[in-house]
């Protein structure tokens, strides 16, 4: 089993915490459905990472590669219709999933955000539960732990987490063809003995949580097979 080991709860300087933000678009009269919206944000997040712009000499590289060496951290704000046109114009990637949309953003430092992102509320991000369809050809599959609660904002995170952590395992074949479906994701809760059977495996990138809101540090929260999509 793969286990991403950089989320860690010492102490850091406020001033020098990165972040690669994440934005789901919310729109009170038609909000979209949960899991779309977090398939959006997991393919939104890896896009950005492996943007030709995030490549060396690449506008993004520098930011991309900070963020990286340090903590994966993401935040997802909601935000609806004139502040989700503003951030549109913010350097990033948007993805739309059926009738969801959800935009990641170049890293950098969270006490730099620009006062688009930095106005948008974090809370207030969930969706109820839904009934996902069959998964989409070419799409990798990114389990939720069954045994854990968490809002659309904080799942819309992990799934990002897990998209990204998935991404290095995969051959440059295997990168193309997913790029090809535009790195498309399906979010996926299995019952808790399907969970222990997934974990249990050799081939399983698990995602586990700093424990910096909503669960307890060390936390599995998504789990991906590298050699399945």
């Amino acid at each position: 089993m793969l286990v991403d080991r950089r989320y860690a709860t010492d102490v850091e300087d406020p001033a020098a915490v990165r972040a690669m933000p994440v934005v789901l678009r919310i729109e009170r009269s038609a909000p979209p459905s949960r899991t779309e919206v977090l398939e959006a944000a997991a393919a939104a997040a890896v896009a950005v990472c492996l943007d030709e712009r995030a490549l060396p000499g690449g506008e993004w590289h520098d930011d991309v590669v900070a963020w990286v060496r340090g903590r994966i951290r993401k935040v997802s704000r909601r935000a609806r219709g004139a502040h989700w046109e503003a951030v549109r114009a913010l350097p990033g990637v948007t993805v739309e999933v059926g009738g969801a949309q959800a935009r990641a953003f170049v890293p950098g430092l969270v006490a730099e955000l620009p006062k688009e992102l930095s106005r948008l509320q974090v809370s207030g991000s969930d969706l109820p539960p839904d009934e996902p369809g069959p998964v989409p050809p070419g799409a990798h599959e990114l389990w939720l732990n069954p045994r854990v609660e968490m809002t659309a904002g904080k799942a819309a995170a992990q799934v990002g987490h897990a998209s990204m952590l998935l991404a290095p395992h995969l051959s440059e074949p295997e990168l193309e063809k997913w790029a090809g479906v535009g790195y498309r994701c399906a979010v996926r809760t299995p019952s808790a003995a399907d969970w222990d059977a997934l974990v249990a495996g050799p081939d399983v990138v698990l995602v586990r949580d700093a424990g910096y809101t909503e669960v307890a540090p060390g936390t599995a929260t998504v789990a991906v097979n590298r050699r399945t999509g």
